[in-house]
């Protein structure tokens, strides 16, 4: 299965999404903002088959992850999530590093269905 890596500020939504696609059997690790996100990337040498960031967190959002993480780990997928338009809005124009944008709120459904789509990708890209 696949290693995932989930960056929100929200705990209650790292929880959700953790369980949520490790019924999948997915490996999850999480991280409350997009820095630790960045640190947790750099150290494990890029080492995971998904990015899943919220977009709006402090000290480093979810798009200024995205960029990096794409320079960095290009082989990387990232699957982006947002509860605001105007965040939505901000994500247009990265068609060429992230995979989707899952809009929050989201059920378990809709995200394991997301996830999926994203691995697929992946693999059918590879």
């Amino acid at each position: 299965m696949a290693r995932i890596l989930i960056a929100d500020d929200e705990e209650s939504m790292r929880l959700l999404v953790a369980r949520a696609i490790g019924i999948d059997g997915h490996e999850t690790v999480t991280a409350e903002d997009g820095s630790e996100a960045l640190e947790i990337l750099t150290s494990q040498n890029g080492k995971f088959d998904l990015l899943l960031t919220d977009i709006k967190m402090p000290i480093m959002d979810g798009i200024a992850l995205a960029l990096a993480a794409a320079r960095d780990f290009p082989d990387l997928t990232i699957l982006l999530m947002t509860g605001f338009a105007d965040q939505r809005e901000r994500a247009f124009g990265l068609d060429a590093i992230v995979h989707d944008v899952v809009t929050k709120p989201f059920s378990v459904a809709d995200i394991r269905t997301a996830v999926a789509d994203a691995l697929s990708a992946k693999k059918s890209s590879s």
